[in-house]
């Protein structure tokens, strides 16, 4: 039997980060096929899946994919995710090429300073009706 999550991807996301809930809403805009739901990482859900994964959410806090069982983190996860998006996204996959290190150095360096950068609430945010059916719990 094929569960929800196999069909899907699902992407968690630090729900409090200004940065993660703005790339959440631009994957909503470009990702026309629905392809992916999204759940905080905060959430019951969020740690659910980070545990029947195996990931460790004091390492990785920002971006995750679960895709078709896979599971893929940082620079990783975002070069997948643009490959489902519409108009010009999918090419950026290309950038899987340049080493995994190097790719992983920006992307820490990036989330390192994100609180800092674009800001941190209080509390994940909550999506408006039309969106909300792109969310799970």
């Amino acid at each position: 039997m094929i569960t929800e999550e196999e069909k899907i991807g699902i992407v968690l996301f630090d729900g409090v980060c200004n940065f993660c809930n703005s790339s959440v809403n631009f994957i909503i805009r470009h990702d026309k096929k629905e392809r992916y739901k999204f759940a905080a990482l905060q959430s019951d859900l969020g740690k659910m899946l980070s545990e029947k994964h195996g990931i460790d959410q004091s390492k990785i806090d920002s971006i995750i994919l679960i895709d078709n069982g896979n599971v893929f983190v940082k620079s990783s996860a975002i070069l997948r995710i643009t490959k489902n998006l519409n108009y010009l996204y999918p090419l950026l996959f290309g950038f899987i090429i340049i080493p995994k290190f190097i790719r992983d150095g920006v992307y820490n360096f990036i989330a390192k300073n994100r609180y800092k950068w674009f800001g941190k609430k209080e509390a994940c945010m909550i999506p408006s009706p039309e969106i909300k059916k792109r969310f799970i719990s």
